[in-house]
C-alpha cells in the first residue's frame, strides 16, 4: 500500500521524509481495525455467540483503538508524541489480548484465526514505530 507513503510524504512538514516504521504502523492499524470488526460481524453470526462475547468485545474494543491510534498518527502538523506513544501502546496491547482471544476460536473459527493473525502484525508493528519516535 504505497498510499499511505505517498501521502505522508508529500506533507509539507515531512518533506518526503518518511518514517517507514511508523506508516508500516498506520497501515496495520487501520488494516486490523477493519478485520476485527469484520471478525466481530461473523462472530455474531455464529450459533454458538453466546460463548464468544469476550471475543465480540475485544473485536470491537481493538477496532475502535486501532483506528484511533492510526488515525493519531497519520497527523504530521504539530507535534504530539506522547499521546502518539500512548495511543500506540494502548494499540499494542489491545492487539495482545484480542489476538489472544481469537486463538482461544481458531480452531472452530477461520476468521478469528485470521483475525489473531492481524493482530499480531499491528502490535509487532507498533512495537517497532514506539522505537523510532523520539
Amino acid at each position: 500500500m504505497h498510499h499511505m507513503r505517498e501521502m505522508i510524504g508529500s506533507h509539507p512538514a515531512v518533506m518526503g521524509s518518511t518514517n517507514e516504521s511508523l506508516i508500516r504502523c498506520i497501515e496495520e492499524c487501520f488494516s486490523c481495525a477493519q478485520s476485527c470488526t469484520s471478525c466481530a460481524d461473523a462472530c455474531l453470526d455464529e450459533d454458538m455467540v453466546a460463548q464468544l462475547r469476550q471475543c465480540i468485545r475485544l473485536n470491537l474494543d481493538c477496532a475502535d483503538i486501532c483506528q484511533a491510534a492510526g488515525t493519531l498518527a497519520i497527523r504530521r502538523t504539530g507535534r504530539n508524541e506522547e499521546c502518539i506513544l500512548a495511543m500506540l501502546e494502548s494499540c499494542a496491547l489491545a492487539c495482545r489480548l484480542c489476538g489472544e482471544e481469537c486463538d482461544r476460536h481458531a480452531d472452530q473459527h477461520e476468521h478469528c484465526r485470521i483475525c489473531a493473525q492481524s493482530c499480531r502484525g499491528c502490535e509487532q508493528a507498533c512495537r517497532e514505530a514506539i522505537g523510532t519516535i523520539h
